[in-house]
């Protein structure tokens, strides 16, 4: 268990292997920026697959020694991000992170049926959130993928937060199905969904985990707020993981984290496919790329026997 992000950055560091991260389309100033600090505290082995010149020319730049970096020649960042995700898939790495590539590009290459990392399961994104005053770390999905999902993609996002919050060593993850309140109101279709995920837990359909909800944020995560308004369950106040009902909601938490808690870190990953990936925001800070990194291995370092 982790109380917070740096908890999780020495993990990685303390890995008795380092994991084996390709970057597609490496010529990225933040993205060999946050590697060079990765592979300096031996967290990962870089292999960098792009336009050798600008990874180079960028790595001189930042510092990034390319002696301890397999740097794999491919101008094209559609044809890097295929060959990047190809080599995750065939066991040549252990994760794959986004470098100066669209998202929709490298998810693209992530879903290939042939060369992909696709398991047939919804992909979703999960971000670890350690804000200053809560005394312990969050993990909050789907805040960067999935716009609206439905009832089904919901259980797949919760179970995908749940694999990824259990490979980092939480052996049942509390999760808190977010609403606007804490009653089931006909008239809110977050709250319907809520309480459906919440039954659908105690049936077995999501595995792993205690599920509760609707929950409002406040009493999903402060037992004071719970107890006051008389909420009786084993996730009010103490939720590990938080399910937001909207990529909208979930946006703005983000953001709020980010923005308002100025000694807040953050970190993300995709999960639902073969392997973790690292897809990072063009506006994250260096902090957060380096902090989604050592996550993302940890995690990696989690789903092998």
């Amino acid at each position: 268990m982790y109380n917070n992000m740096q908890d999780i950055v020495d993990a990685a560091k303390s890995l008795p292997n380092r994991q084996r991260l390709v970057v597609a389309a490496a010529q990225d100033p933040d993205v060999l920026e946050a590697v060079r600090d990765a592979v300096d505290w031996g967290i990962v082995s870089a292999i960098l697959v792009g336009d050798p010149e600008k990874i180079a020319a960028i790595a001189g730049e930042v510092g990034l020694p390319l002696e301890k970096c397999t740097v794999i020649p491919e101008t094209d960042a559609i044809l890097a991000a295929r060959r990047a995700v190809a080599m995750v898939a065939a066991g040549q790495g252990d994760l794959v992170m986004k470098g100066k590539i669209g998202t929709a590009d490298i998810l693209r290459a992530v879903l290939d049926k042939e060369k992909g990392l696709r398991t047939g399961r919804l992909l979703s994104h999960v971000t670890a959130l350690d804000i200053q005053g809560i005394g312990r770390l969050l993990f909050m999905t789907d805040a960067a993928m999935n716009i609206a999902p439905d009832l089904g993609q919901k259980v797949q996002i919760v179970q995908n937060a749940v694999d990824v919050v259990r490979a980092l060593g939480f052996e049942r993850p509390k999760v808190a199905a977010l609403a606007a309140v804490e009653l089931v109101n006909p008239d809110m279709p977050a709250a319907v969904e809520a309480a459906l995920l919440a039954k659908m837990a105690d049936r077995g359909q999501i595995k792993g985990a205690i599920v509760d909800g609707p929950l409002a944020l406040d009493n999903a995560i402060s037992l004071h707020s719970a107890q006051v308004k008389g909420i009786n369950s084993p996730v009010a106040g103490h939720a590990d993981i938080l399910m937001v009902p909207d990529i909208e909601a979930g946006n703005v938490l983000y953001k709020s984290a980010v923005y308002f808690g100025r000694e807040s870190r953050v970190a993300g990953v995709i999960a639902g496919a073969r392997a973790p990936v690292v897809l990072t925001s063009r506006s994250d800070s260096h902090q957060a790329k380096l902090d989604s990194i050592a996550f993302s291995a940890v995690y990696a370092a989690g789903l092998k026997p």
